[in-house]
């Protein structure tokens, strides 16, 4: 008797596992042949002066392209604005989600959906609109932010936002600091809305203060939370690239060019498909080790 039921539960147990196999299988094979495919094809690539057959045949060069990749000046250019970006960026959107959430998690009904809205809408909105919005905002001639400096006192004279090196750079970080605060903040406020009210009302009954109450009660609850958001704000910063397409495509004279935009130019103006994936793979490594930094540094804590 035990050994058919043994023997059924075994037949049953194999049915299950090829039909959830079944399941997965389209999203496999998208995955092997979108995602792991490519990937392999990147690093491939990488290892020739690949131009897809638009002058002539891919010739093999081993490490040539990253040799060359640290002699050149707009890449080393470009991936220290990437970095100024990151190293800016990333912070202020945790650090900013983070405290907007502790305004606004308490908060019942309407009022709370109303300011996750304001606050993802960005989010949701296409990204070219957006960036068409801020484009007429910097505007050096009727842009929003000249029309009201200028009317107010707080500028002599019209600036060109986007077409001074100056002010180019603070100008999309600040872009993509606004656009990138809106799934942070409900992510935080979902965080904080699950911390433990017993650990904090037994807390508060000892006399712990309100920053205590953060530091050693709710930041330990929603550490993998933050992690998260450090992870994935770090790899879309990594990535900019709509926001320097569509306003300053890299200028004036490489003060926004980001890696990624680098990549693109290099591939899809200039034809250098091996040089342009040596690009990807170096900031693949990077991001890959930005990232298994952050889960070490999450770890100790």
């Amino acid at each position: 008797m035990d050994t058919t039921q043994t023997s059924r539960s075994k037949i049953l147990v194999q049915r299950e596992t090829r039909s959830a196999y079944l399941f997965l299988l389209p999203s496999l094979v998208f995955f092997l042949g979108f995602v792991i495919f490519p990937m392999i094809l990147c690093v491939y690539t990488s290892f020739f002066d690949a131009t897809m057959g638009k002058n002539v045949a891919d010739k093999f060069i081993g490490v040539q392209n990253y040799l060359e990749l640290f002699s050149d000046g707009i890449f080393l250019k470009a991936l220290k604005n990437t970095l100024i970006i990151v190293l800016v960026s990333v912070p202020a959107v945790a650090i900013f989600s983070l405290w907007v959430s502790s305004l606004i998690y308490k908060m019942k009904g309407p009022l709370l959906s109303a300011f996750r809205c304001i606050f993802y809408l960005p989010v949701v909105t296409g990204s070219v609109a957006v960036t068409v919005v801020w484009k007429w905002m910097f505007h050096n001639y009727y842009g929003l932010f000249n029309y009201v400096g200028t009317h107010t006192g707080m500028m002599e004279q019209n600036i060109n936002w986007l077409g001074d090196a100056r002010f180019a750079l603070p100008c999309i970080i600040l872009i993509l600091f606004t656009t990138s605060v809106g799934q942070p903040i409900v992510l935080y406020v979902s965080a904080l809305g699950n911390v433990d009210d017993s650990l904090v009302e037994a807390a508060k009954v000892d006399g712990a203060t309100d920053l205590q109450l953060f530091w050693k009660i709710k930041w330990p609850q929603i550490m993998p939370t933050t992690l998260y958001i450090l992870v994935i704000t770090t790899i879309n910063s990594f990535q900019c690239f709509a926001l320097i397409q569509l306003l300053t495509s890299g200028g004036p004279n490489h003060s926004t060019d980001t890696v990624m935009y680098y990549i693109y130019y290099t591939a899809f103006k200039l034809y250098r498909y091996g040089y342009g994936n040596a690009m990807g793979v170096i900031l693949a490594v990077i991001i890959a080790l930005l990232s298994a930094l952050q889960f070490q540094l999450a770890k100790e804590k």
